[in-house]
């Protein structure tokens, strides 16, 4: 199915105050293929590295055990791409038109209907994502216990930041429910927000990359990277309008005292 912690999907802007201020960011093996596909020999060896290209050199050798078009991988990539692209359109059509709160008569209920479907995109999400792991060829020097270990390690973190984040929200906090009215009254700045920002997003993002390493997946590795890409957008494209949120609430409540 996939890590099962990995359901970070869900915007981090909850932790907003009304006073204002900047926002704290916010062993299954994985199938029976093994690759005898050699990488292409980047950069022309460490002894020629040029550092300038390393990243493209890492997608380069990456690509050189994954083949992007077949159909589970474009299926892992679209329902990535997918996600925030729903919650965030529904999100802000609800804050423009209050139809959902209207249709489920409550803005709590509402918000948790919303957040019942982002849960279930991201079991699909996750199972997408196994399935294009054990649908392309496995990477040997991954594939060995100090791996495996590493791997599980990341996918421990990552439970924990995608937990407390959840814990430290409530359940309205972390799917949206500043979209639905349902603001906080003060910053959450408890763990995990404390030393991290966006920690769930982030969290999630380790899951996949636990769990990409654990099954000895380049598909993953570079699934991983369509991941953290996605997440950063949907930062950079949250951030603005929810701060425009709570910053109208701020003005209203100081109009009204």
């Amino acid at each position: 199915m996939g890590p099962v912690l990995a359901v970070g999907g869900c915007r981090e802007a909850r932790t907003w105050s009304l006073q204002g201020g900047r926002r704290p960011m916010g062993p299954g093996r994985a199938g029976p293929m093994r690759s005898s596909v050699a990488a292409p020999d980047c950069c022309g060896g460490l002894g020629n590295l040029d550092f300038r290209k390393a990243d493209l050199c890492v997608m380069t050798w990456l690509l050189g055990y994954v083949d992007p078009s077949e159909p589970h991988f474009v299926a892992a990539v679209l329902t990535i791409a997918f996600n925030p692209l729903f919650w965030n359109v529904v999100a802000r059509w609800e804050h423009k038109t209050r139809k959902l709160s209207g249709a489920f008569g409550s803005p709590h209920l509402a918000c948790c209907t919303l957040g019942g479907a982002i849960l279930l995109l991201n079991v699909l999400r996750s199972h997408c994502f196994t399935q294009a792991m054990r649908s392309q060829p496995r990477m040997q020097s991954l594939d060995n216990p100090l791996a495996y270990r590493t791997g599980l390690a990341l996918l421990g973190v990552g439970g924990v930041f995608v937990l407390s984040s959840f814990l430290a929200l409530g359940f309205t906090g972390t799917f949206l429910g500043d979209y639905f009215g349902i603001l906080k009254e003060t910053r959450v700045t408890t763990f995990p927000f404390s030393i991290l920002d966006n920690p769930m997003y982030w969290g999630s993002t380790a899951n996949y990359l636990g769990w990409a390493i654990m099954h000895a997946s380049p598909a993953g590795l570079l699934l991983t990277t369509v991941v953290a890409l996605t997440y950063t957008v949907a930062i950079l494209y949250e951030e603005p309008f929810t701060a425009e949120i709570y910053r109208q609430k701020a003005s209203q409540a100081h109009k009204r005292s």
